[in-house]
């Protein structure tokens, strides 16, 4: 999971976790919550993997990114140091966690800023990344349209955005033709509330969205972008690039 680009978050649980790992290879973990799962585990380290470490989706959405490349909830900066510095590209790495950024400083990254991408304005960039499940920051089936509407406004003509996500209806027990039963009436089975903590301080809890890639294209469509499936992973993951028409 992603961290939310959001500002409801007030305890920089990243940035923490991230910063101890960096200054003293504390490995101790962020625990994830939610009242739909069992509590899960964020491993600090694997927010400081190379190239060879990523999954397959992540190493092909960095091949493909060229030109300004905006580096969206960047974390540690992996993802922006690969491009710099082996892509000689030029990224901004935005994130709303002070504690990450400052390590991405110390890393090398030269354009870190702390800012929700729904705030950044009156700047263009030839491809947006959006990774580790890159929906999450849309937070609700109903936010799609601002979503597009805003991602737009910062790219250049012939820009794209690499997003990738995860097909939650594997959960449900399929029928006997494969296909699964929703309740119409419930919100969208990717709509999620998480919160995170670290030895002992925890967030705010938040809103996260995996989002299956036929609802991608239908939002895309409605909203004249082009959306092609570049790449399924291995569990129900997909990455995808999103173009404006």
């Amino acid at each position: 999971m992603k961290k939310q680009e959001s500002n409801k978050a007030k305890i920089d649980v990243f940035g923490k976790a991230i910063s101890a790992y960096y200054h003293e290879n504390d490995e101790t973990p962020i625990l994830v919550h939610s009242p739909d799962f069992d509590d899960d585990e964020i491993l600090v380290p694997y927010l400081f993997r190379g190239f060879e470490e990523m999954p397959a989706l992540e190493q092909e959405a960095l091949l493909d990114a060229e030109g300004k490349i905006l580096d969206v909830g960047c974390g540690a900066g992996s993802h922006a140091v690969y491009l710099q510095n082996e892509r000689n590209l030029e990224v901004t790495a935005i994130d709303i966690s002070e504690g990450a950024l400052e390590i991405c400083k110390a890393r090398g990254i030269k354009d870190v800023r702390k800012i929700d991408y729904f705030e950044l304005k009156d700047e263009k960039f030839d491809t947006i990344l959006l990774l580790m499940n890159g929906t999450g920051i849309i937070e609700k089936l109903e936010k799609l349209d601002r979503f597009f509407k805003h991602t737009r406004s910062l790219l250049n003509k012939d820009g794209k955005v690499l997003i990738d996500s995860s097909d939650l209806s594997y959960l449900f027990d399929p029928d006997e033709d494969g296909g699964i039963w929703v309740d119409p009436d419930a919100p969208y089975y990717g709509e999620l509330d998480f919160s995170i903590s670290y030895k002992g301080e925890s967030s705010n809890e938040f809103s996260w969205l995996y989002l299956d890639f036929n609802s991608l294209a239908l939002a895309a469509e409605g909203n004249d972008f082009s959306c092609e499936l570049i790449k399924n992973g291995e569990h129900y993951d997909y990455l995808a690039v999103l173009k404006p028409l």
